[in-house]
């Protein structure tokens, strides 16, 4: 649990205030409730490159964020997903003025100084991330594959976060200006402050800063077609030197009851040198190069995920085999209460652990920033974990049956180039839109 307390602005900033006195320190986290899935089609990328346009400064701080909280001591950094934009800093306790005025500088006054020159810089800063990052990056396209294949063109998670190079070199500042002024405002934000502070002095400094802030218009939430659920066999060729398997399995959304088995059900089957995957292909049959799983958590709903490369001279639907014929005993006789203990300790300790960080990515503020804006409750710390503790066998095996059939199953077999042969039989050429 992490002691807090909530305050929500007249323009409707929700403020959430832990005090931690250990050491002089302040994180201040913002999160704005608002990712790739809010772009329309035809306009992707509009919130990543928003992450770049926001460190680049205000009307009242023209030169930028990074240097000023750098002068002062401080760290920061921006993230952007499906679902939400986040910005931390974490800075001295006698810079919490300066780091809670910049923020409230871009949070009111970035329109201003969004030149086109600014805008067209950053825009193709994001490309040559995208070119670097993903497209040039061994199987750096395959997520950006499986998402168009198995979400429909108009469900919010079809296109990449990164957003089309074809949108954004055809967006333009008013595009920008515009998505900026329908979502960055107080009533869709979330401001976190954890550390060194009084809480009442605090909010005081929140109410002068951002008080004064228009709330922004009312907001709906992103439509979400139903997603099809029907095995799929894709192909995708790429400069890689061993092939790789990707098995995905539409799955519930964040934070409900089968998100978290299904978690769980990911370290049972395939991480860390416990997992059953892990002993059969990796230890003693040398099968695979590299194996890992996930649920991939978002809230308009999840991916489940296991990801095998080939070992040299291994064909990938072996591989599949083995995974698929792993999830059927799952279903059948379930796991151990030896394997599910070790998985709820696992658990227990990553939560506890994410206790010892007060800002930054996972930290202390970002948690009751994740929390307040996916449940409207910051103290969700304890449900979220008991959600974990309480998964036994039955449920791994019902969530199994429910989710993980192979008639569930999209599979993207990533080979090199001009080895079609490594693939799975029967897989049709994956579309990667550009």
């Amino acid at each position: 649990m992490i002691p807090f307390t909530k305050h929500t602005l007249p323009n409707g900033l929700q403020v959430v205030v832990h005090e931690d006195h250990h050491l002089p320190l302040v994180a201040v986290n913002v999160w704005y409730h608002v990712g790739s899935a809010n772009e329309a089609p035809g306009r992707s990328g509009l919130a990543h490159l928003f992450e770049h346009l926001m460190f680049k400064g205000a009307e009242h701080q023209p030169r930028g964020f990074f240097e000023p909280l750098q002068e002062a001591g401080g760290s920061l950094n921006g993230s952007t997903s499906a679902d939400r934009t986040n910005y931390w800093s974490v800075v001295p306790a006698g810079a919490t003025e300066l780091a809670l005025w910049m923020e409230a500088d871009r949070m009111g006054w970035l329109v201003p100084a969004l030149s086109t020159e600014r805008f067209e810089t950053e825009r193709e800063v994001v490309l040559n991330e995208r070119r670097q990052s993903y497209e040039n990056r061994p199987y750096g396209l395959a997520h950006f594959a499986l998402s168009e294949a198995i979400y429909p063109s108009d469900h919010p998670y079809h296109w990449p976060t990164i957003g089309y190079p074809s949108d954004l070199r055809a967006a333009t500042v008013d595009d920008a200006r515009a998505f900026f002024r329908q979502y960055y405002h107080p009533a869709n934000a979330s401001l976190a402050i954890a550390g060194d502070v009084r809480t009442d002095a605090v909010m005081r400094l929140v109410e002068r800063l951002f008080g004064d802030i228009p709330a922004g218009p009312a907001l709906v939430a992103p439509k979400t077609p139903v997603v099809p659920v029907a095995p799929r066999r894709l192909l995708l060729e790429d400069r890689v030197e061993l092939p790789r398997l990707y098995l995905m399995f539409p799955s519930p959304a964040l934070f409900t009851e089968d998100d978290a088995v299904l978690d769980v059900t990911a370290d049972l089957v395939a991480n860390g040198r416990t997992s059953r995957l892990y002993r059969t292909l990796l230890h003693d049959r040398r099968r695979a190069a590299g194996l890992g799983a996930g649920q991939e958590s978002r809230e308009l709903g999840s991916l489940f995920q296991v990801v095998a490369t080939a070992a040299p001279g291994v064909m990938l639907e072996e591989l599949r085999a083995a995974v698929m014929e792993e999830l059927e005993r799952l279903a059948s006789a379930g796991p151990s209460e030896a394997e599910l203990e070790r998985a709820r300790v696992q658990a227990e300790a990553s939560f506890l652990y994410r206790l010892e960080t007060l800002g930054g990515f996972g930290g202390k503020a970002d948690q009751l920033n994740a929390y307040n804006v996916y449940t409207g409750s910051p103290s969700y710390f304890v449900q979220d974990l008991d959600r974990y503790l309480r998964v036994t066998t039955a449920d791994v095996q019902r969530a199994v049956r429910t989710f993980l059939s192979a008639g569930q199953a999209v599979a993207l077999s990533v080979v090199p180039q001009g080895q079609r042969q490594w693939a799975l039989e029967l897989s049709e050429p994956a579309v990667v839109t550009t």
